[in-house]
């Protein structure tokens, strides 16, 4: 007697492409519902580092005085604050990407991976968006393009590194403990302040510096300053080789990036089975 095949295949074994599929239809409708019946649009991803740029620009140059003597403090801000939404902008929606996904996650079968991976490339999409923003003030600055441009992808990349890293292993607890939406939400306010997105990392004592520089967030931030505007002023760039004082001090940053996202691809596929049922 002749047996028939199940009219559906587990997603998985339609490979690589298929799951490029649904990565691509999950994050495109993903970006367009996250500004689906806003009069304003797209618009707001770039208003709102916009204003918060304005406001820190006027109180630490006008009042604290901190960029005051700094003919880049502008461009450098401003860059800081794009980064940062990036950052912490997709921890948020990977983070939450399995348990709103819910219904999805308990109706079909693919790699859960493919759900955080898409939330993070939303938030990507936007932050596409806001470099336009920065590229703006770097032509208002009249900086030129140089060769050393051509770090600036790679870096971009360490930052995505670290940031799916992290996603990945916040989704995957926040299916256990949802009091880590709470808590992340005091990291991501803590995290503005003690890393030197407002201020240089030059105001930080040796120690400090130490500290920050194993931050991948950090080296990204600051070797897209030293190699964007501080290419004339080699007083200004500060490098996690000249922290650590030694060459090798550049790769801490990429292999902390590295090491978070191997632990939240390996903590997901442990507990990915058990997905369904906790969500």
């Amino acid at each position: 007697m002749a047996t028939t095949k199940p009219a559906w295949q587990p997603l998985e074994r339609h490979g690589l492409l298929q799951q490029a599929r649904i990565l691509h239809v999950i994050a495109g409708a993903d970006f367009k519902l996250k500004y689906a019946g806003s009069a304003l649009g797209y618009v707001w991803s770039v208003i709102k580092p916009i204003a918060l740029f304005t406001m820190l620009y006027f109180v630490f140059t006008r009042v604290f005085r901190v960029g005051a003597g700094s003919h880049y403090y502008a461009v450098s801000l401003l860059m800081g604050i794009v980064l940062f939404y990036f950052f912490t902008d997709a921890i948020t929606l990977g983070m939450n990407s399995i348990v709103s996904r819910s219904d999805l996650i308990r109706k079909l079968s693919f790699p859960r991976m493919i759900v955080a991976v898409s939330a993070t490339l939303t938030a990507a999409l936007t932050f596409g968006t806001n470099l336009t923003v920065i590229a703006g003030f770097v032509a208002w600055k009249h900086i030129t393009p140089r060769l050393d441009w051509l770090l600036i992808p790679p870096l971009l990349l360490e930052l995505y590194v670290f940031t799916l890293g992290v996603s990945l292993i916040l989704a995957t607890i926040f299916v256990r403990v949802r009091d880590l939406g709470q808590v992340w939400e005091l990291v991501q306010q803590l995290w503005m302040y003690a890393t030197p997105i407002i201020y240089p990392v030059g105001f930080l004592p040796p120690w400090a510096k130490k500290v920050s520089f194993f931050n991948p967030f950090t080296q990204v931030l600051e070797y897209l300053r030293s190699i964007i505007l501080y290419q004339d002023f080699p007083d200004n760039r500060v490098t996690a080789g000249q922290i650590f004082h030694s060459p090798v001090g550049d790769l801490i940053p990429i292999g902390v990036a590295i090491a978070f996202l191997v632990g939240g691809v390996l903590l997901m596929r442990r507990e990915e089975p058990w997905f369904a049922e906790r969500v």
